[in-house]
């Protein structure tokens, strides 16, 4: 009964925002309360936030060999060792930077003296194009899943930033999404193991049995009647323009991602929201979609499942195969939080088990959620720091002359963070950890 009454108070609340987003006269809520430098981060593009922040910014355009056209964005630095930095589900290359030269893993690694390349999946709002479909009448444009990301466009991003930069390998950045992507890849497409020194997963998200996101079920019915070949939350200010035009608005859009990504309060840069409602969304396919949730329901990581007679024509069996994860050698270095409702410390220490090649296990701590690893407030003190580490670690072949390295990380020790929340009348807290 209590499951039944989570349910109908879930639905009450959507209808609610429902209702709240129908079109209305213009607010001045945001313009009120925010800064103008805010609201216009949250209009800006990839490239227009790097020139704004006074960063070399560079477009590339990627064919796939499927051909689909993506965008990868550089923050040039020629002659550097290369990085390679790929979204999660609905995101962009916009996610590594929204949150300011201050904070933003892109241009920390900038500053720390590397080459970054951030990448653009298939159907986001930076790569809808391809060579000959075209993805407002074609529906053939929209026939992938993020197999076809691992499979198509993550080889042809590394293999141009190879190209173009002259260097053998280079490191990896994967948040969620990037991350499955990648272990597709690695395990399809084995030979593109030795093309990277180390490959950082952020979130990553891989098997699904534990997820405690009470809304899959909402998902699962939804995209059951869009269907799987449909674009999903095609980039638009809709969720910017209505998410913000009221604290009680931003409140319910807020509750709705805590229920999906864990609710970490104290580690979200609430001047910052603004921005990143005007980003994200940034679009996907819902095959995509589709594909995690049969992840979910199958409890095995494996291809998209099309019914038998579709997966026997295409596989040669009834049920879809497993990625062979034991084909991945590159080094893989796991971040994940513990209060992570998508990639639940479960689901990330059975992903270890299955890697041969894990060199850290970096957990966070007991409040951190999907996000707070790529957007919390103190990601340059507790995470980067421990990043950049790793890659020189790993650039350089490994440790060293008998250097003895950490290869497990969890944040233990307990401080409390005070800050302001507009949505409550206490003082949000939470634990922290700094300890090895």
């Amino acid at each position: 009964m209590q499951h039944a009454n989570s349910r109908w108070s879930y639905l009450f609340r959507l209808l609610y925002l429902i209702g709240q987003l129908w079109p209305t006269s213009k607010a001045s809520y945001v313009e009120d309360n925010y800064p103008a430098s805010v609201i216009e981060d949250a209009h800006l593009t990839t490239l227009q936030l790097l020139s704004k922040y006074k960063y070399p910014g560079e477009l590339h355009i990627v064919t796939t060999e499927d051909k689909y056209l993506l965008q990868v964005h550089r923050i040039a630095r020629p002659g550097a060792k290369p990085v390679l930095l790929v979204h999660g589900l609905e995101d962009s290359s916009a996610s590594w930077i929204i949150m300011g030269p201050h904070s933003g893993l892109g241009y920390y690694l900038f500053d720390a003296g590397y080459d970054v390349w951030m990448g653009n999946a298939r159907g986001n709002r930076y790569s809808r194009a391809h060579v000959k479909l075209n993805p407002d009448t074609d529906k053939a444009f929209w026939s992938f899943s993020w197999h076809e990301i691992g499979v198509y466009d993550l080889p042809a991003m590394i293999d141009t930033v190879l190209n173009k930069t002259g260097y053998k390998k280079l490191s990896y950045f994967g948040h969620s999404q990037g991350t499955t992507t990648f272990f597709v890849m690695a395990s399809s497409r084995p030979e593109y193991n030795s093309k990277v020194h180390v490959m950082n997963a952020l979130a990553p998200a891989v098997f699904m049995e534990h997820v405690k996101t009470p809304l899959s079920g909402m998902a699962i019915n939804l995209l059951k009647v869009i269907g799987d070949q449909y674009e999903l939350t095609r980039h638009s200010y809709l969720f910017y323009n209505q998410c913000t035009r009221s604290a009680e608005a931003m409140r319910l859009c807020l509750f709705f991602a805590w229920k999906v990504i864990g609710k970490n309060v104290a580690e979200l840069n609430m001047t910052m929201v603004p921005v990143i409602f005007g980003h994200f969304p940034a679009g996907a396919n819902s095959k995509q979609g589709q594909h995690y949730l049969q992840v979910l329901q199958s409890n095995r990581f494996c291809a998209y499942n099309y019914g038998t007679t579709e997966n026997q024509r295409i596989y040669g069996r009834a049920t879809p195969p497993d990625y062979p994860l034991e084909k991945i050698t590159a080094p893989v270095a796991l971040y994940y939080g513990q209060n992570d409702y998508l990639s639940t410390v479960e689901d990330v220490e059975r992903l270890m088990k299955r890697l041969p090649n894990v060199v850290l296990k970096y957990k966070m701590n007991k409040k951190s959620n999907h996000i707070d690893m790529i957007w919390g407030i103190h990601v340059r003190s507790w995470i980067q720091p421990q990043i950049l580490q790793v890659l020189q670690i790993w650039e350089a072949g490994g440790p060293q002359n008998g250097t003895n390295v950490t290869t497990e990380y969890t944040e233990q020790t307990s401080y409390t963070i005070e800050t302001e929340n507009p949505f409550t009348d206490t003082t949000a807290q939470t634990d922290a950890t700094t300890d090895i």
